[in-house]
């Protein structure tokens, strides 16, 4: 257990923390949410010993095996999957030992080391490592690439994978889904719901920390609150505190009576099952949202547009890209009409950015035609809008850019409901923070009044009060909307339909979030079995040569059935993985509901029991799978040598 008892920290003049206290339990999952610079990441850091508390205690158990994702990643010739397998410290320790014992000739010390190389995975690890970096977005032939040759971004996913696959009783995570797709996210939930550690995980993704957290910690006024159950617990638990503390909820009303005319027209538009279930859903949430959104210094709205007609934007026959050698997608035939709120999924590198940049124009097709209704206005978030800024212009000054007939009073009164109040509104945009900056592009985007809003990754730098608020706009929000986003709560909220990029494609997916999940489990799966095929067959075939002799075919034949025993040890392992991880998904499937949870009680305990137990025996099974394998790959690979 990690106790914190009665600290405070400071950030020179400022406090962080005042007299926080918590108890964090082994083998709990804990969300760490709050404002932006409240001190989070200094927690994490008094944790590892590296900053000390002004006051009070902070107690973490000797010997305890941390793990945090490092925040720096050399420019290294190492291929990329070695610098993933570098994570496991003890590992890399335990073969430097060996070859230094055969350097030496040191039979005794080989035999002790190999005994500790086989303990600590060493045999399946580089498999274990291409499952975690295909989980993470890797291409195959990526993971033989130099370091150095990846993007800034690609580079955290590699410290992500080293933090992942180091053996830890303690795993801390600042911010893990940053810069990090749908796709990804979601594979990263199922990692961190099977960890068997402790695990603190700083985030402002709501769906993110519902899918594996037993605790949050709130940071709250420079106090700690600790709330039992994942993010929806916390959010019906504080909720219910904040109305036990104020009886008068004028703000919560004025909210909900924002919301109603989304909820409204979302009844009568929604047209499929499954994703009229999922927006029912997120409009209770938000619900919850407009409770704890009277604590937030957002409020704003979308301005109506001040005019739009039938059809948006029209693409026909469309292939986008960078110059016919380099083009990304191919035969885009799609209609965008007013009132369309479209969530647009699919991995990065995919081409999302380039399929909205080639619509409003910032990319001329390749082929085809792009066609935008007459007198419409574009508002456009892109993942990089914060470059678009002037640096040494504030907020009121880019407003005044915008329309310089406008009072400075009106300017400055529409800033304050983005939180850009007094001084602030006279703050250069290069002073700002990052979530600030994202903040001030989203009032340049909403002053402008548009009537199709185009946002790629709008959350990046927003913590999740600011998202609270983005979502409340965006519900409201008249106009046609396009969406890229990794946090789901948002794509539930506000997407009434999704579209996919895939394989040089854009088509609509008929389905909502959690069959967009098992799309992905599905691709991931299929990796997994050819990732298997191949470990199979990467000793050659002690078949394949022609051996002329009876006595080279008789002896062939009992080497063929000297394996079988082991051949069907292995058949059996995969039978019962298959049937343990339908079973965890049909767990998930009742836990995703949300109504488990309004139950409480017996059932969820068991379920949750259940579920861990489960995780377990499918990573045992796992681990037994692939100690078979290598055994069956040693078996063949020595007979083969024999042969030789």
């Amino acid at each position: 257990m990690i106790t914190l008892s009665d600290i405070t920290l400071m950030r020179g003049s400022h406090t962080l923390i005042e007299r926080g206290t918590a108890a964090l339990y082994d083998k709990h999952k804990i969300g760490i949410i709050g404002r932006n610079g409240c001190g989070k990441s200094s927690l994490f850091a008094a944790i590892r010993g590296e900053l000390q508390p002004d006051l009070g205690t902070i107690s973490v158990p000797k010997d305890l095996r941390i793990s945090s994702v490092a925040q720096q990643t050399p420019a290294l010739d190492e291929a990329a999957i070695d610098y993933v397998i570098d994570g496991d410290k003890m590992l890399r320790s335990l073969q430097r030992q060996r070859e230094a014992a055969m350097a030496s000739g040191d039979g005794v010390k080989i035999a002790e080391i190999e005994d500790k190389l086989g303990i600590a995975g060493a045999w399946t690890v580089r498999a274990r490592a291409e499952t975690l970096m295909d989980g993470l977005g890797f291409a195959k032939d990526e993971m033989q690439k130099p370091v150095k040759e990846f993007s800034g971004g690609w580079r955290m996913r590699l410290n992500l994978a080293q933090a992942l696959i180091a053996p830890s009783d303690l795993l801390l995570l600042d911010e893990p889904t940053n810069h990090l797709d749908l796709d990804t996210i979601m594979y990263l939930e199922g990692r961190l719901k099977a960890y068997e550690g402790t695990l603190l995980c700083i985030s402002h993704d709501r769906d993110f920390l519902d899918a594996f957290c037993s605790d949050i910690l709130h940071f709250e006024n420079k106090k700690l609150m600790l709330y039992k159950g994942n993010y929806s617990a916390y959010e019906v638990l504080r909720a219910e505190r904040i109305k036990a503390e104020k009886a008068a909820r004028h703000k919560e009303e004025a909210i909900l009576a924002h919301m109603q005319s989304f909820v409204d027209r979302f009844r009568y538009k929604a047209t499929k099952a499954k994703q009229a279930q999922s927006l029912i859903k997120a409009i209770d949430r938000m619900k919850l949202t407009a409770v704890t959104q009277e604590e937030s210094p957002f409020s704003f709205s979308f301005p109506e547009p001040e005019r739009t007609v039938q059809v948006i934007a029209s693409m026909a026959e469309v292939d986008a890209g960078y110059g016919e050698q380099d083009k990304i997608l191919g035969n885009i035939n799609l209609q965008l009409l007013a009132g369309d709120r479209i969530g647009l999924l699919g991995r990065n590198g995919q081409g999302k950015s380039t399929f909205i940049k080639t619509l409003c124009g910032i990319l001329k097709p390749l082929h085809g035609t792009v066609t935008l209704g007459k007198g419409i206005k574009i508002g456009y978030f892109a993942q990089h809008e914060l470059e678009q800024l002037n640096p040494d212009k504030s907020g009121l000054e880019h407003l005044q850019a915008i329309d310089p007939k406008a009072t400075e009073r009106d300017l400055r009164s529409f800033l304050g409901s983005f939180a850009f109040s007094g001084d602030k509104a006279l703050l250069k945009a290069g002073s700002l923070s990052g979530g600030e900056q994202a903040r001030l592009a989203l009032a340049l985007i909403a002053f402008q009044k548009p009537n199709l809003l185009l946002l790629d990754e709008p959350t990046n730098h927003l913590d999740l009060e600011m998202r609270e608020a983005l979502s409340v706009a965006l519900a409201s929000y008249p106009g046609a909307l396009l969406l890229v986003s990794h946090d789901r709560h948002l794509l539930e909220a506000i997407a009434e339909k999704l579209w996919l990029v895939d394989d040089g494609q854009v088509r609509e997916f008929d389905g909502d979030l959690n069959d967009y999940k098992e799309y992905l489990n599905e691709k991931h799966k299929r990796f997994t079995e050819s990732l298997k095929e191949q470990h199979a067959q990467a000793a050659p075939s002690a078949s394949v040569k022609a051996y002329k002799s009876r006595e080279d075919k008789r002896e062939m034949a009992q080497f063929r059935a000297s394996l079988r025993p082991l051949k069907l040890k292995i058949a059996e392992l995969e039978k019962q993985t298959e049937k343990k991880r339908s079973r965890l998904n049909e767990i998930d499937g009742i836990m995703a509901e949300g109504s488990i949870y309004q139950q409480g009680g017996a059932e969820l305990e068991a379920l949750m029991k259940e579920r861990a137990a489960l995780t377990d025996e499918i990573e045992n099974l796992e681990n037994d799978w692939l100690t078979l394998q290598d055994e069956l790959e040693q078996k063949v690979k020595a007979k083969e040598e024999s042969r030789c």
